[in-house]
């Protein structure tokens, strides 16, 4: 067993029940390795610290934990995911400048952000792969099967917005 970790941000059923109410009901359903936040209103996240034989197991098994204590959440996002370099240096105990020096230094080849501008994004796979194989990084397995598994939920989420008749051309386009 492997040690994850990773949080998930979900939106709550539109009710006036307190989201502190909640927490309880996460922990009876297998949340009690979670850090619960209701800070927002009409948002609650868990910062999970799970044991399974891979990410996607504690991942999903964290969902699913979820799904049962509050049936009508709906996941907002899986972290992390998308980042910005300070993100990215952060989680590699780089600094800043240094993450930006290795993005510039690696030109074309260094992944394409998801967002560019003021604050571009990453996916935050992308970049360990890279470090990982083309500058021959030791990152550790864990977190890379924690950033791959919560792009593909994060993915997942956002394809439940495809119009399919408009994809059908768009892809022809972008590929």
């Amino acid at each position: 067993m492997k040690a994850f970790e990773f949080t998930l941000k979900f939106s709550l059923p539109e009710t006036l029940f307190d989201p502190g109410e909640y927490v309880e009901k996460l922990g009876k359903e297998g949340c009690d390795d979670a850090l619960i936040g209701v800070g927002q209103p009409g948002r609650i996240a868990l910062n999970f610290a799970r044991e399974a034989e891979a990410a996607f197991d504690a991942i999903a098994g964290a969902v699913a934990d979820v799904k049962r204590a509050i049936p009508d959440a709906k996941l907002v996002e899986a972290t992390p995911d998308l980042v910005g370099l300070t993100d990215v240096a952060e989680i590699l105990g780089f600094t800043r400048q240094y993450m930006r020096k290795l993005m510039v230094a690696g030109g074309s080849g260094f992944p394409t952000p998801v967002h560019e501008g003021k604050s571009a994004l990453w996916r935050l796979a992308k970049v360990l792969v890279w470090l990982r194989d083309i500058k021959k990084y030791q990152i550790e397995d864990t977190l890379l099967d924690v950033a791959k598994t919560n792009m593909q939920f994060n993915l997942a989420r956002e394809t439940r917005e495809i119009d399919p008749a408009m994809q059908k051309h768009i892809s022809a386009l972008v590929s």
